[in-house]
């Protein structure tokens, strides 16, 4: 297969440096793909984006100051053209989903090989959407109507509130969550009742514990 004559050119966005350098070394191998940025936050990921356009951002979940899911948001209301991959380390059977929701065009684990990543990278740049078998099976199986049983109650969640939920199970406060989602504590208190709500928790105590619990099995 020949190389277009200009390289696709790729933005890394990971709030952790090795990540971000190891993804650039394992691309730098292949001449049809160029890193041409990376960015450790939302804001600072959409700043490059806005000067330099690249063709495919990679994006994790957990950023700082911010989330990949509403990064993959903002991208394709801000400059559709772009495209998106998720390459994130979280469960697939509650991330690809949403990722996919958000305007997404694939979803892969951080843990696959480089083969892997360079499948899922051109099937993303053909304007194909990327998933493993078993998400496409499962999404299949949705669309026909079948019914789930590997649906959990956190899948009932709205992105915002897993994400809080997540961050509670981090043992983060209220104020804390608020200051770094740049959102009221009253608002942090409503997703909390909602959450309890979705999941049939009685109270805070109780929510605190299923959601640090939560954290530990699911990273």
């Amino acid at each position: 297969m020949s190389h277009p004559q200009h390289p696709t050119k790729i933005l890394i966005v990971d709030d952790h440096p090795l990540v971000r350098e190891g993804l650039t070394m394992r691309l730098s191998r292949h001449p049809d793909l160029q890193v041409c940025g990376e960015a450790a936050a939302e804001e600072e990921a959409l700043a490059f984006i806005e000067q330099n356009v690249p063709d495919l951002v990679l994006v994790d979940i957990s950023l700082k100051g911010g989330n990949g899911i509403e990064l993959v948001k903002k991208i394709r209301v801000r400059h559709p053209q772009v495209k998106t991959l998720v390459i994130s380390g979280f469960d697939e059977s509650l991330y690809a989903e949403r990722v996919l929701r958000a305007g997404a065009l694939g979803y892969l684990n951080k843990q696959e090989s480089n083969e892997k990543l360079l499948e899922a990278i051109h099937t993303v740049l053909a304007g194909q959407r990327f998933v493993s078998e078993a998400i496409a099976q499962r999404l299949l199986g949705q669309a026909l109507g079948d019914a789930d049983p590997t649906k959990s109650p956190i899948d009932r969640l709205s992105d915002r509130e897993l994400q809080i939920f997540r961050m509670i199970g981090e043992g983060l406060a209220t104020s804390v969550i608020a200051e770094r989602l740049f959102i009221s504590t009253h608002t942090i208190d409503t997703h909390r009742e909602n959450i309890k709500h979705k999941l049939g928790i009685g109270h805070g105590g109780e929510l605190t514990r299923v959601a640090v619990q939560w954290v530990l099995e699911n990273g």
